[in-house]
C-alpha cells in the first residue's frame, strides 16, 4: 500500500517540488495553500497528471481546528498522514525597528505556529501507527541570523531546535523528525533581489549559484527514504557551501 504525504504551503515553489517528486513516486500526496487559490488549483491539476491520488486543501494551518480538518480530510480519504513535511512559510526583509508588532506576530504565526500545529496533529496517528516521518524546511539563518531578517531569522532557528527535540521525544516510537536548512534557493521569495544584487550574492557562495527548489525536493524525498532509516534529529544544511 502506497504512504500518505502532506506537504503544507505547497501551491508554488519547493514545496510543489516536493509534491511534484512524491507523486511520481506514486505516494497518495496531500497539498495545502491558503491565499494563492488559483496557484494551488493549477499545482493540483498538474499533480493529477503524474498521479491520480492528490488532494488539494486551502486553510490556514496556523489555526490549529483548520490543520485539525485538513487531517482528518485527508485521513477520510488516504488512511493516516505517514510523512508529513512542514514547507509553509514566509518572509519579511527589512529593519527589525520598523518592523510593527502585527508583523512579527503573522511571521512567528505562520512559521512556527503551523510547524508546530501539523506536527502535533500528525504524531497521534504517528505514534499509534510506531512509524512516522517529519520534515521541516528551514534556513540557513536559522543557523546564522541574517541582518534585516531578523524574526525571520528567530522563526527558524525555532524550527532547527523544535526539530532536534521533537526527534529525541519521537525516536522511541520508530518516528523521524528533520529538517532541511536551505540556503539560497530559486524561489519567488528571493524575487525582491536586483539582478547586482543577486550577482554579489552568488559571488559568495562557493558553489557560485542558488540552488534549485529541484534539489531541495530530492533531499526531502531522501530523507522519507529507507535509505535514512536510523538518520533523525539533524538540521541538515543544502547551501552550496555558503556558511
Amino acid at each position: 500500500m502506497s504512504k500518505t504525504v502532506f506537504i503544507t504551503g505547497s501551491s508554488r515553489g519547493i514545496g510543489k517540488e516536493i509534491a511534484k517528486i512524491f507523486a511520481k513516486n506514486g505516494y497518495k500526496v496531500a497539498i495545502n495553500g491558503v491565499h494563492r487559490k488559483e496557484a494551488l488549483e493549477n499545482t493540483h491539476k498538474e499533480l493529477l497528471e503524474i498521479n491520480k491520488n492528490v488532494l488539494a486543501f486551502i486553510g490556514d494551518i496556523s489555526n490549529y481546528n483548520i490543520a485539525k480538518d485538513i487531517f482528518s480530510k485527508i485521513e477520510d480519504n488516504f488512511g493516516s498522514v505517514d510523512i508529513l513535511v512542514n514547507n509553509a512559510g514566509i518572509s519579511h526583509i527589512g529593519l527589525f525597528n520598523d518592523m510593527t508588532q502585527d508583523m512579527w506576530q503573522n511571521l512567528i504565526r505562520t512559521n512556527i505556529e503551523g510547524v508546530i500545529n501539523c506536527s502535533h496533529i500528525a504524531c497521534q496517528s504517528m505514534i499509534k501507527n510506531h512509524s512516522g516521518n517529519i520534515i521541516n524546511i528551514s534556513s540557513i539563518w536559522g543557523e546564522v541570523g541574517a541582518s534585516c531578517e531578523v524574526i525571520y531569522s528567530a522563526t527558524k532557528g525555532a524550527i532547527n531546535s523544535f526539530t532536534k527535540a521533537l526527534a529525541k521525544e519521537l525516536a522511541p516510537s520508530n518516528i523521524r523528525v528533520n529538517a532541511v536548512s536551505c540556503g539560497a534557493i530559486e524561489t519567488e521569495m528571493n524575487s525582491f533581489l536586483t539582478e547586482e544584487e543577486k550577482k554579489d550574492f552568488i559571488e559568495q557562495i562557493p558553489y557560485m549559484r542558488f540552488g534549485s527548489c529541484n534539489e531541495v525536493a530530492n533531499l526531502v524525498y531522501y530523507l522519507a527514504s529507507k535509505n535514512s532509516t536510523y538518520l533523525t534529529g539533524q538540521v541538515i544544511t543544502l547551501d552550496g557551501g555558503l556558511i
